[in-house]
């Protein structure tokens, strides 16, 4: 249902590497010409940043659909030359060069279950190969590449736990790192000697403490802010220095009360704190030279680029548009690639030196760009736990529309303006959208997204409502036509709201949802049981009442309107079974609804099927609403 920088997302978060369908069958596509714009913005060429390698800059990797579906691609600048590199029906993204930008790594995983091994090949092409022999398929948890060929690689297994090897050049893999508890690697120092690992074996999933461990996995520090006081508070790694012979770490920190970097040093212990004075949260990333940090500022759905100078701590804003920057590099030369949009302007990669940086590779379908679409309006609301930001899109004409409240996945995960095809279509075919950032979503400081915990679900819905109410009273909002709609945790909440809120709502449309919480959570996979466990205090055995209360089937019966799934079967987040008992139910009291089943993973990397999917359900739409206003 919703298009966003990464995969739908799930009711846990995203991993590293999003899934995506098998392609479907061969369809004939309409010419540029006669293609309706909602349709062109989706088979448009698109380019993600490109991400080079540490010590041959000019070699880089990049993702396009320029075929149709997104796949890798490498780069080199010296000569211009684009190569496809992967090319499966299920699409690929999870890619990493290695520093000497000899290798790129990808990740292989069967029928979009994000369950797989890694793979490599030569930068200018050749035949893939595994990259970590020795080493079963497993989830992937996160990855770092040394410069004498030594990799770092994070896995886990429903089984296993969270495990970290080290594979030296021509050995077998060692572990050096295992939990029950969900880890990951974090990075690698650019000596090879130190590993930062973040980890949850304290239990909380939605807030990770930080160690460094040698390269044997002795233990040299360990950062945790979940330990000794009222209020536990996440860490994230950032990167170690880029600098030969320093050890110290850009750390992600909440101690005062949103994102924000500082420097840690594991082999003295010294910490410096950044005194960065921007409203919301930070994200940062070294210079090349270490001298400088990279700042992403990110506040009320927007972002924008700053340096910080670590030496005269000076902050200096990057010349940006207003909107959204999804992704920024520093390069050697001081200037900055970064992936921007804005939700009325379609995705580049521009640099601060003035110029586009990548154009996309051609298409099939004659189609040069994007089209433009609709700006988007912020909206502020009191709700029961706070004021509730929102982003609206209207179509030309005067209201009140029917109103798709398109839900965000996640839940920690943010809604911005940046370029979304799936709201541009909906607002094509005459539809309003509206976005909420409701509690549980990331942007608005710690208590915001901390908020989410116990009521699962029933605190969102409860900001959504609040929006609702606003929109109809504003005149925006038909009251009788609207749809609430989502994918994965946006899926799951509209599920929810069908049955808790089933006066308020005409439609509910919701892709790969958890609608049977209590057997999502029995077949989901490990690293997500854990962040149930947080976000509802237990297992179902433990907190049955919290589980039933939470659960879109406690509800189903007192569902009224007519609702449409679709859903991948090989899901490992929002899994099959825990879907078709929600359906059955359904079946059961003769209730109209439609689902569509397709032979994937939680989401889609092609074009094809995702035009089909929204195909779908604006076709369901408009057969239980009416057609509306096509926006000229």
């Amino acid at each position: 249902m919703t298009e966003s920088n990464g995969p739908l997302g799930s009711p846990h978060g995203d991993a590293s590497v999003p899934s995506a369908p098998a392609a479907p069958s061969a369809v004939s596509t309409p010419s540029a010409v006669s293609m309706p714009d909602w349709e062109k913005r989706f088979r448009a060429p698109r380019v993600g940043l490109p991400r080079w390698a540490e010590d041959a800059p000019h070699r880089s990797l990049f993702t396009s659909n320029a075929t149709g579906t997104f796949e890798l691609y490498a780069w080199d600048r010296t000569t211009g030359e684009h190569r496809q590199a992967t090319d499966r029906p299920n699409g690929t993204t999870g890619g990493v060069l290695s520093p000497d930008g000899e290798w790129i790594w990808w990740f292989a995983d069967t029928d979009g279950n994000e369950f797989g091994v890694w793979m490599r090949q030569p930068f200018h092409g050749g035949a893939d190969e595994p990259a970590a022999p020795g080493l079963e398929p497993s989830y992937p948890d996160g990855l770092a590449l040394g410069r004498d060929g030594t990799a770092v690689v994070g896995r886990s297994t429903d089984k296993g736990g969270s495990t970290i090897h080290v594979i030296r050049p021509g050995a077998a893999p060692v572990e050096v790192y295992r939990h029950e508890q969900s880890a990951g690697v974090g990075d690698l120092s650019r000596d090879g000697a130190l590993i930062a690992i973040e980890h949850t074996e304290h239990g909380d999933a939605m807030h990770s403490a930080v160690r460094v461990v040698r390269i044997d996995g002795s233990v040299v520090g360990e950062l945790d802010d979940t330990r000794g006081g009222s209020e536990e508070l996440g860490l994230s790694v950032m990167g170690f220095a880029p600098v030969e012979g320093d050890s110290r770490l850009l750390v992600g920190h909440q101690r005062h009360g949103r994102w924000e970097p500082m420097l840690w040093d594991a082999l003295t212990g010294e910490e410096t704190p950044l005194a960065i004075d921007l409203p919301g949260d930070l994200d940062a990333a070294w210079f090349p030279d270490g001298s400088a940090l990279l700042i992403d500022h990110s506040h009320h759905a927007r972002s924008e680029l700053w340096r910080y100078d670590l030496g005269s701590s000076e902050l200096s804003r990057l010349d940006t548009p207003h909107g959204t920057v999804s992704g920024a590099l520093p390069r050697p030369d001081g200037t900055v690639e970064f992936l921007w949009s804005s939700a009325a302007k379609p995705p580049v990669v521009r640099s601060t030196a003035g110029h586009v940086v990548l154009s996309p590779p051609a298409t099939p379908h004659g189609i040069a760009q994007a089209p433009d679409s609709v700006p988007v309006e912020d909206i502020w609301v009191e709700g029961p736990g706070g004021t509730v930001h929102a982003l609206l899109q209207k179509p030309a004409g005067e209201g009140p529309f029917p109103t798709v409240f398109d839900i965000h996945g996640g839940p920690t995960w943010h809604d911005s303006d940046a370029f979304a095809a799936g709201p541009a279509a909906w607002v094509d075919h005459g539809f309003a959208v509206i976005r909420v950032n409701y509690r549980g979503s990331t942007g608005y400081g710690r208590a915001w997204t901390d908020a989410l915990k116990h009521r699962v679900g029933l605190i969102e819905l409860e900001d959504i409502a609040a929006v609702r109410d606003w929109a109809v009273a504003s005149g925006v909002s038909d009251a009788r036509r609207l749809v609430l709609a989502g994918g994965s945790w946006g899926g799951y909440l509209t599920l929810l709201g069908l049955g808790t809120q089933p006066d308020a709502w005409a439609l509910g449309l919701a892709a790969v949802p958890v609608a049977d919480y209590v057997t999502a959570y029995h077949d989901e996979m490990e690293a997500l049981k854990a962040l149930d466990r947080t976000l509802l205090g237990g297992t179902p055995e433990e907190v049955p009442e919290r589980f039933a209360a939470s659960s879109p089937l406690t509800y189903v019966d007192q569902v009224r309107a007519p609702v449409y799934i679709s859903a991948g079967v090989n899901d490992p987040r929002c899994p099959i079974r825990q879907v078709e008992n929600y359906v059955e139910r359904l079946a059961e009291r003769g209730h109209p609804h439609e689902v569509y089943r397709y032979d994937a993973g939680h989401g889609s990397l092609v074009m094809e099927e995702r035009i089909k999917q929204l195909r779908l359900e604006i076709a369901f739409a408009e057969r239980h609403l009416g057609r509306a206003a096509a926006r000229a």
